[in-house]
């Protein structure tokens, strides 16, 4: 009984993280709304790769990494800073580039790049690397039953990628996708600056 409250302790506090808007949410947003459902669903998926990765690394141990820092961690920070800031320039250097929506054609549906994007803006993503370290250093006991490390990992991966999977569903409706088109130049903008920030406050948190 008290493993499974751990469990579903640590699901719960990971899922309001995940909530919580951050790089990871505004980057489904995006890619659900300008490009297709398709690829918001295939970035979803990406998401949930991304947080069971954090997931298995916590229950082998970077809970203590993340807690004592060290060389390792310094390099994943900085590299994940130096990726948000690369994806911020690339948002605002297309921001005032016209969109032409897809209405389906499989041509310029690229699921497989949406995927790849999302499991690497995940990867770098500052929030959840500090959320997964809070979450775990207070919840997880240090000597956990075996199955907790089988458990967490899969269910990590199913929640991240069907809150991720609900917000890309919503998004990609006809009136979020006409808000988000007319007001494009300025709500990427508003996102490249904000991803940005995040990737620089990491940099410079780094050491």
């Amino acid at each position: 009984m008290a493993s499974t409250l751990t469990l579903l302790s640590i699901l719960g506090a990971l899922l309001l993280g995940a909530i919580s808007p951050g790089p990871s949410f505004v980057f489904v947003v995006r890619t659900s709304v300008a490009q297709s459902r398709i690829e918001g669903l295939a970035a979803a998926l990406g998401m949930g790769v991304g947080a069971m990765v954090f997931g298995a690394l916590a229950v082998l141990g970077l809970r203590t990494l993340m807690l004592e820092g060290g060389l390792v961690f310094t390099a994943l920070k900085v590299a994940g800073g130096l990726y948000l800031c690369y994806l911020a320039w690339q948002i605002w250097r297309h921001a005032a580039e016209p969109i032409s929506v897809s209405t389906g054609g499989e041509a310029t549906v690229r699921p497989g790049r949406a995927f790849v994007l999302g499991l690497l803006t995940q990867l770098s993503n500052p929030k959840i690397i500090a959320m997964f370290g809070a979450v775990f250093a207070a919840l997880l006991p240090e000597n956990p039953e075996a199955w907790l490390y089988w458990a967490i990992p899969p269910l990590i991966f199913v929640q991240e990628t069907l809150w991720y999977a609900i917000v890309a569903v919503a998004f990609s409706a006809s009136r979020p996708r006409a808000l988000y088109l007319g007001l494009k130049l300025w709500l990427d903008r508003a996102a490249a600056t904000f991803i940005g920030i995040l990737g620089v406050r990491l940099i410079i948190e780094a050491p």
